[in-house]
């Protein structure tokens, strides 16, 4: 079979004929774990998006063209935005959550609710945002979201407490959970101030301001 490519800028465009080997046609073959590499890629592109642009910076052709895939393969990794915007949102919480375990389980035994503090309250997380902490990016976008979307953006906060109770201060689980909303509602209201001030050094007055309070403060 043939096909024509027309070019040339005159009214007669020249034809360049090619010939198809359509009884030998080329099958390119993907590795069984290829599809689950490329949806991977396209949930930690949208999660770093999401956390630095709003919910709806994880636009579809956005992600898309930052995996390098077309808007039209969307829908092979996706029932719809709103399966991409949960597991970008998945996504954060996890790297949050291994972010603040790594620092806790290398510090000295007594001190890992400190060097949480420590680390979420750094000026690092702080200027970016797309490697921060999901709460402190989208806290009022999240409390207006689908009520569809709600009980799993609940399950994250719940999984999320759960990873952090065992680091946190106090003997009794009840201590435990009232040092955890004490100290991150304290951290995420002082990293979204912080955010707002465009002098590095008043951001970092109020982040050094709030680990010094919260660390006298158990």
């Amino acid at each position: 079979m043939d096909s024509v490519i027309f070019f040339g800028r005159s009214q007669r465009p020249r034809r360049l004929r090619l010939k198809d080997d359509w009884q030998h046609p080329i099958v390119v073959r993907y590795r069984p774990e290829h599809k689950l590499e490329i949806h991977q890629k396209i949930v930690k592109d949208a999660s770093r998006r999401v956390r630095a642009e709003g919910l709806n910076g994880a636009a579809v052709s956005a992600v898309m063209k930052d995996a390098g895939l077309t808007h039209g393969g969307f829908y092979k990794h996706f029932g719809s935005k709103d399966d991409l915007l949960l597991e970008s949102l998945r996504e954060g919480f996890r790297e949050i959550k291994d972010t603040l375990a790594h620092a806790a389980e290398q510090s000295p035994p007594g001190e890992a609710w400190k060097e949480i503090v420590r680390t979420y309250l750094s000026l690092e997380l702080c200027d970016h945002r797309e490697r921060g902490c999901p709460m402190a990016a989208l806290s009022p976008e999240l409390a207006r979201a689908d009520k569809r979307m709600k009980p799993q953006i609940v399950a994250e906060l719940v999984n999320y407490k759960s990873r952090m109770l065992p680091f946190m201060p106090g003997q009794r689980t009840a201590d435990k959970e009232r040092a955890f909303f004490v100290i991150f509602s304290t951290m995420i209201g002082a990293v979204e101030i912080a955010r707002i001030l465009p002098d590095r050094a008043m951001r970092e007055k109020v982040l050094a301001g709030t680990r010094d309070f919260l660390l006298r403060s158990f």
